[in-house]
This record gives structure tokens, C-alpha cells and sequence, in this order.
């Protein structure tokens, strides 16, 4: 019976049969094995399975039970009756055995809330990256060189800098195929267009990614979409032709890249988003600060009068003209 669909198993049932010679725990061992290493069965592989293994289950220790069991309890395709042998589901039911029902937890006061300590407070203002900050670490990344650069991305991986979000896999992958598309066509500007579209960045910080000569930004953004190494490595050989041209820089580039967290990479996506809002910020203020200044000028050399109207006492005649 068990010689066509369990090869192998001829010795093992010769020498089963022998007086003095216990191999139930073996035979069901390998049984088990070789079941579970196939996905699916036939009809007559499970039924001849079936017939097997609940016979030896009752026949075999404990610890030979127990390796069975675990792991045809993880097993999908393992046989009802065999799971109700090891009493893994519900004989009657034939179902996996419900777990026990949760123990209804009793309503406990609300504790007040407690004052967070000065390092909780400190590390949660840190989480949290200011415009100020941001553009620091922007301006720090684009003056580096690219051994300065490979260690600022290591380090933001270390940092408790709130990270960006991760961009949606469907976005991502969009834009993954407009930009290597636009690559290989050497369009700088749809390039440009989709790059900060898909990242939620402004044009200045996109085309400043686009023309980083040294390749580390592109690295970072097309880490922050998830983009696979391959895609990254044709973007580097049509769309950057000063790098491309370069083995060492390619070469240098793709480890680069490799070896790059994504947290590292969304932290500096934060960094260019919140660098913007500190530029803007700076503008708007400077503007303020002078319309402020003017009309404190304005106001200054104007002149009040002396005696306001209506404040001076009314004057009364009588009828002869003359004053009373």
C-alpha cells in the first residue's frame, strides 16, 4: 500500500514486522516528514496517511507525540481525523478547538495622568523636527562631500527625528516607472515634475535633487520610494551620463544605496519638506517685520491736534450779542 506513494518505507515496515524491533516512533517520524514536505495530496496519498498515523499516534512516547504534533498543527493540509487524534480540533465538531473565552476584565478607575519627567519631555520635543532643524540638516547634506554624506544618512538612521511617511506602494510604483521612463528619454523635466510630485516636494528641492552632481540626494529619493537597485542603476547610467560614464562612481553609488536605511531616507525627506516651510517662513516674517516698521514710522510723524473736536466748551449768547 505504501510503496507507491511513500517510497521508501519498504525497509521500515520489513523491519517493523521483526519480533524485538520497535520502529513505530521512527516510521511515524519519517512518515510525517515526507508528508508534510509535499503542499497537496491525492485521495489515496490522505487516506493512506490517515490510516497510518492515527494507528501509531496511540503507539509511540510522548516526546515522539509531541514533535508530530507540532508540526502538523502548523500544517494546512493535515487531515481532520489525524488533528482530532492529537486533539487539535473538536472530535465532535471536527473543527480546531476554540480558544477560552476572554475573562471580562473589570472596570478599573482612570488613573490620573502622570507628568512625563524632563528627559521624556526632551526626547519628545526632539521626535518632533523644527523647520530650523531642518533646514540645517538640508543645507549640512548638500555642502558635504560624499564621504561626509554617506556618514550623515548613517547617522540619521540612529537619530529620534520624526521620519516622513512611507509614500503608498501604488504611488510609489507609478512613479518608479514615469521616472526611469523619463530617464532612459533624458527628460529633465518630467523627471523633475514627477520626482517632487510622488515625494510632496517643492520644485526648488526637487530640481536641487535632480542636479546634485554627486548622485547621493537621487540615491535618497529613490530610496524614500522603495525603488529596487536595478531600477535605481539604469536611472544612474541614461539620466546621469556624468556619473554613468564612471564605474567607480556607479559602483560607489549602488553600494551606496544598498547599504541605505529607509528610515534614513524619510528622515531627510522630512528634512527637505520642513527646510522649505523654514525658507518661507523666513520670508514672510522678513516682510512682516518691515510692513511692521512702516507703519510705526507712518504713525510716529503724524501730528494729533491740540484740542480735539467737540472738546473745547460751547460758547453761549445771549440776545443782545453779548457773551453770558
Amino acid at each position: 500500500m505504501t510503496k507507491s506513494l511513500f517510497p521508501g518505507f519498504d525497509g521500515l515496515m520489513s523491519l517493523s514486522r521483526r519480533e524485538g524491533v520497535d520502529v513505530r516512533p521512527t516510521l511515524l517520524r519519517v512518515l510525517t516528514d515526507l508528508y508534510v514536505q509535499a503542499p497537496t495530496h491525492s485521495d489515496d496519498e490522505q487516506r493512506q496517511f490517515i490510516e497510518l498515523a492515527t494507528r501509531l499516534i496511540d503507539q509511540v512516547d510522548d516526546a515522539t507525540r509531541a514533535a508530530v504534533k507540532a508540526k502538523l498543527a502548523i500544517y494546512p493540509q493535515t487531515p481532520v481525523p489525524v488533528l482530532q487524534k492529537l486533539g487539535l480540533v473538536a472530535a465532535q465538531e471536527g473543527r480546531r478547538v476554540p480558544l477560552a473565552r476572554e475573562i471580562a476584565a473589570q472596570a478599573q478607575a482612570a488613573s490620573p495622568a502622570r507628568t512625563p519627567t524632563d528627559a521624556e519631555s526632551r526626547m519628545a520635543a526632539n521626535m518632533a523636527m523644527q523647520p530650523k532643524e531642518a533646514a540645517e540638516i538640508h543645507d549640512m547634506f548638500f555642502r558635504a562631500d560624499a564621504t561626509q554624506r554617506a556618514l550623515v544618512l548613517h547617522n540619521l538612521a540612529q537619530t529620534p527625528l520624526k521620519a516622513a511617511p512611507r509614500i503608498p506602494t501604488v504611488r510609489a510604483k507609478r512613479a518608479i516607472q514615469i521616472l526611469e521612463m523619463a530617464a532612459i528619454a533624458n527628460d529633465i523635466e518630467n523627471f523633475t515634475y514627477e520626482l517632487g510630485d510622488s515625494l510632496i516636494l517643492p520644485s526648488r528641492v526637487a530640481a536641487q535633487i535632480v542636479d546634485d552632481a554627486g548622485g547621493e540626494a537621487l540615491a535618497v529619493a529613490a530610496r524614500a520610494l522603495d525603488m529596487p537597485s536595478p531600477n535605481f542603476q539604469r536611472i544612474l547610467l541614461f539620466f546621469k551620463p556624468e556619473i554613468g560614464t564612471s564605474v567607480d562612481a556607479v559602483y560607489r553609488l549602488a553600494r551606496l544605496y544598498d547599504r541605505l536605511s529607509d528610515r534614513s531616507a524619510l528622515v531627510m525627506l522630512a528634512a527637505w519638506r520642513g527646510s522649505t516651510l523654514a525658507v518661507t517662513r523666513a520670508k514672510y516674517q522678513s516682510s512682516l517685520h518691515d510692513s511692521e516698521r512702516q507703519r510705526a514710522r507712518a504713525g510716529a510723524n503724524q501730528t494729533r491736534p491740540g484740542v480735539q473736536p467737540g472738546s473745547a466748551p460751547a460758547v453761549r449768547t445771549g440776545t443782545d450779542g453779548s457773551d453770558r
